[in-house]
């Protein structure tokens, strides 16, 4: 915990009038969080992306987010938790994903409100077994219907297994069929060019939800919201998972697979805001931040922009 200590550090403005504190001044690393406390976590891994033939670099994510947060200015939050990272060493994926999903777990027991840094988007199946067992299978269930929301190029309904970045969210259908669980998932953003004829008909056969990126465009956005708040209102709870390669390559060029077209930073934060505003967001991540591909921090602070507005109260 020692190490990622020395990553917050940022602007000391308190000299100046007012409210200047910055997120550095307020994190906290014990685990004192309780209900409706800002709760951040990092899943450092690069298995997935190294499964599904992509360039690793992800596994460094977490820490250039806490990098890219620090010297943002608090605003409406008094103290934001850092929870750590579970880093997955080699190919010990399985396990890496079972050790979060545990993690997850309990601090959504406390309440919290719980943002995840990835890591390749393997970090989805992990972090949905913990919002499963918070959900479903605890002592006390909430039960109720789950919108999974993925902001995301493709579709990652592999499935072949090994499990792996292209794989989470047929691997969550899967066990929630086999569970007999309420789930529903919705991709918005995917690309003609990143995903075969066959994820689409897998997609199809799944009862998917999709948007295509050229239909996620500014000129779209009014109709897109109203078609996010139908969905939204038909269920209990909301996990929102945000894949940065959605964004334009100019945009967000430090990721595992930059996208070409992409779809506008405005839209997605647009969608982040009215998710978050719909008081049934339970969990959120972000994964692909790939820091070794960024250019001057522009996909860090585009990270850091999303992540702290799902941070905010």
């Amino acid at each position: 915990m020692s190490n990622l200590q020395g990553l917050w550090q940022g602007r000391d403005d308190r000299a100046e009038q007012g409210d200047t504190r910055r997120l550095f001044q307020i994190v906290r690393h014990d685990e004192a969080y309780a209900s409706g406390d800002a709760v951040l976590c990092g899943f450092a891994s690069d298995a997935g992306v190294r499964r599904n033939h992509g360039r690793p670099g992800a596994r460094g994510g977490p820490v250039a987010m806490r990098r890219a947060l620090a010297g943002l200015p608090a605003h409406g939050l008094d103290a934001v938790w850092d929870a750590g990272d579970i880093a997955c060493e080699g190919d010990e994926l399985e396990a890496a994903q079972a050790a979060q999903g545990r993690r997850v777990a309990d601090i959504l027991r406390r309440g919290s409100r719980l943002f995840v840094m990835g890591g390749g988007h393997e970090l989805a199946w992990a972090d949905f077994q913990g919002l499963r067992e918070h959900l479903y299978t605890t002592d006390a269930p909430r039960g109720g219907s789950l919108l999974i929301v993925n902001l995301d190029a493709h579709f990652d309904l592999r499935s072949s297994r090994p499990g792996s970045s292209g794989t989470p969210f047929d691997q969550i259908l899967q066990d929630s069929r086999e569970r007999g669980l309420p789930v529903r998932y919705a991709c918005f953003g995917v690309s003609r060019l990143g995903n075969t004829a066959g994820l689409y008909a897998h997609a199809q056969a799944l009862g998917v939800t999709y948007v295509e990126d050229m239909q996620m465009q500014e000129r779209d956005l009014t109709q897109r919201l109203y078609e996010l708040d139908d969905m939204i209102s038909s269920v209990d709870h909301v996990y929102l998972t945000i894949d940065l390669d959605v964004l334009p390559a100019s945009v967000a060029p430090g990721v595992s697979a930059p996208a070409p077209l992409g779809v506008p930073l405005s839209v997605v934060e647009a969608f982040v805001q009215r998710i978050k505003g719909s008081g049934k967001l339970r969990l959120a991540d972000m994964a692909e931040f790939n820091p070794e591909f960024d250019c001057d921090q522009h996909t860090a602070r585009v990270a850091a922009r999303l992540a702290w507005t799902l941070l905010q109260p």
